[in-house]
């Protein structure tokens, strides 16, 4: 272990901010992080044990306790559990011999939930062993069990490859793109290195403006304007710049980054490569999700054809004074990673925990310098832009929304997958799209959006009426709307939050108790007050937006499907106790000769 543990380091550099990628580097190894790596971890790069551990206990790919030499992950979203999830469960449980989230007495298969992989479109999916298998059946997991049992390398064991680049030799995966629609911005054809050319003939000033004259604004959900956000960035002054992709693509429903990173990774990268020359940096990150480990050697090949290319590197396009090139920074599991200061924390090798703003990080972000955070779409765009002007771009869509909009669709419709939308789109165009039928509800922006009924069909998607990272699922009339969805939410938000803050780490258990009550038939008038209070605060109170949304589910379901809560009181009444203090405690007094009044 020492000499494996020792080459993991070296490789590093020793640096202890690349902890996240020497904690994964031994676990793919050992399939854990053992106490003596944890040792040694510690001594080389000159950190207590406890830092490595509180990185290693955070996420949930990591784990000091071996997770099996066939490790499988088996999706366990809302739409997973649409779509058969508890019946693939139910066989491979059958077929190991094991429950969920523990692991074969000879170590070889471990079983384990996991929160969402990016494939809603072709539920249900498993990871195992950083391998996509999607679509399972139960003949299916009969076959892979068989094939850990025979010692069988994963890969051998996807039978079959997507359509485009997922046949790529480098990626050889079962995932399809299920690309429904294309659009007018990102899917339109251009030659590769044009945009880059085409920039650094301008100034890095004149680039901003350009992006700024588009109105183009953050893809993630939050809706910054790219143009600003680089504009504060440049003039922060620090004495480096760093550039962050943010490709940590957790929000259950979304997988539209993942057909980005597939199938127009150039155009991300430079995407990238501009705004390094916009903000003046040196270096961009690309925090890639774990999930889309599988794709990693496929853009390590892409960034690489870029530097013989001389569109990455040094003297990019023949600009003496522009040198830049990018990295990629796995993630490990942790859905609050996708909030950008969060995962600036995890880029750093600690825990994915949001800092206190301000700063802010165009102020102080990656080793404490300005730091711009853009996510896959918003990059990918830029491209386009500088081939075809910011006043292109500023006239598609709304007035507040412009360009085009990628969006993931999946749940109750015929045909799910990646559709680019011009902003304006309303729901009941996009249902008539996707083959929807009986819709009882759709959930825009994930978990953390909006959960509308038909009343709000009409409702556009865009930043002055639905504003969506990119989420959009749909539900048909036939599910428990409480049950089947809300829970599952509520359940993920409680095993994602990162802790910190009080409200977070306690109340959403709270509110997902009492939701749980009123489903078991103990519902009273007071309990849809108390949610509705509950919630509010937990927007009040968190300082991330994961805490402050994570009431959500019930709170926007309370706004549109009241009726369903209703239903479940039992009586206007509020709960009475009939217990006695005194008379419990009777019998401990006596025996201390103390008298039995608490009062």
């Amino acid at each position: 272990m020492e000499a494996t543990v020792q080459s993991i380091l070296k490789k590093y550099g020793k640096d202890k901010s690349r902890m996240m990628d020497i904690l994964l580097d031994i676990q793919s190894v050992f399939n854990c992080v053992p106490d003596e790596a944890i040792d040694i971890v510690a001594k080389e790069v000159c950190i207590s044990k406890v830092d490595v551990e509180q990185t290693l206990s955070f996420y949930h790919f990591l784990s000091k306790e071996p997770v099996g030499k066939y490790a499988v992950y088996l999706n366990n979203s809302a739409v997973a559990c649409m779509h058969g999830r508890k019946k693939i469960a139910k066989a491979f449980k059958k077929e190991v011999g094991i429950k969920f989230n523990s692991v074969t007495k000879d170590g070889l298969i471990g079983l384990w939930d996991t929160a969402d992989m990016g494939m809603n479109d072709q539920e249900p999916a498993a990871l195992i062993n950083g391998v996509v298998f999607t679509r399972l059946t139960k003949t299916k997991v009969k076959e892979l069990v068989a094939g850990f049992r025979e010692g069988k390398e994963v890969s051998e064991m996807v039978e079959e490859y997507g359509d485009g680049q997922n046949g790529n030799r480098l990626v050889k995966a079962m995932v399809h793109n299920n690309i429904r629609k294309t659009g007018a911005v990102l899917f339109r054809e251009y030659e590769h290195g044009e945009a880059i050319r085409k920039a650094v003939k301008y100034t890095a000033e004149k680039v901003i403006e350009e992006v700024k004259r588009s109105n183009i604004r953050g893809r993630g959900g939050a809706g910054f304007p790219a143009g600003l956000k680089w504009e504060f960035c440049r003039m922060s002054g620090g004495e480096e710049i760093y550039l962050v992709c943010n490709a940590d693509e957790g929000e259950p429903g979304t997988f539209k980054e993942r057909v980005i990173l597939t199938e127009l990774p150039q155009q991300l990268f430079e995407g990238m490569v501009i705004a390094g020359y916009a903000l003046g940096a040196k270096e961009g990150i690309l925090y890639l999700r774990y999930e889309y480990k599988y794709l990693k050697d496929y853009l390590e090949n892409i960034l690489e054809q870029m530097r013989t290319q001389n569109l990455l590197g040094n003297n990019i396009a023949g600009r003496m004074d522009f040198n830049f090139d990018i990295r990629i920074q796995m993630g490990a599991g942790a859905y609050v990673c996708g909030e950008e200061s969060a995962l600036i924390e995890s880029m750093e090798g600690k825990r994915g925990e949001p800092r206190n703003r301000p700063p802010f990080p165009v102020q102080k972000g990656y080793k404490d310098m300005p730091t711009v955070v853009n996510n896959v779409e918003t990059l990918s765009n830029i491209v386009k832009i500088i081939l075809h002007g910011g006043d292109w771009f500023e006239a598609m869509g709304t007035r507040e929304s412009n360009g085009t909009k990628l969006v993931s669709i999946s749940g109750d419709c015929k045909r799910p997958g990646v559709y680019e939308i011009e902003w304006g789109t309303r729901i009941r165009e996009i249902l008539e799209m996707t083959g929807a039928k009986n819709t009882q509800a759709v959930q825009v922006g994930g978990p953390s959006g909006m959960c509308i009924g038909p009343d709000k069909f009409k409702l556009q998607i865009a930043f002055e009426d639905l504003a969506t990272g990119g989420a959009i699922v749909i539900i048909g009339e036939d599910r428990d709307l409480l049950k089947d969805v809300v829970m599952n939410y509520l359940d993920f938000f409680i095993e994602e939050s990162c802790s910190s803050c009080g409200p977070c780490r306690s109340l959403e258990v709270i509110i997902r108790n009492k939701l749980q009550k009123m489903i078991d038939g103990n519902g009273v008038g007071k309990d849809i007050d108390d949610l509705i209070q509950w919630g509010n605060f937990m927007k009040e109170s968190n300082r991330c937006g994961l805490g402050q949304t994570a009431a959500n589910p019930v709170l926007s379901t309370l706004e549109n499907f009241r009726h369903l809560y209703e239903d479940l009181i039992k009586t206007s009444e509020d709960f009475i106790s009939t217990f006695d203090m005194n008379e419990a405690v009777t019998e401990s007094c006596e025996y201390v000769g103390r008298p039995p009044n608490i009062h």
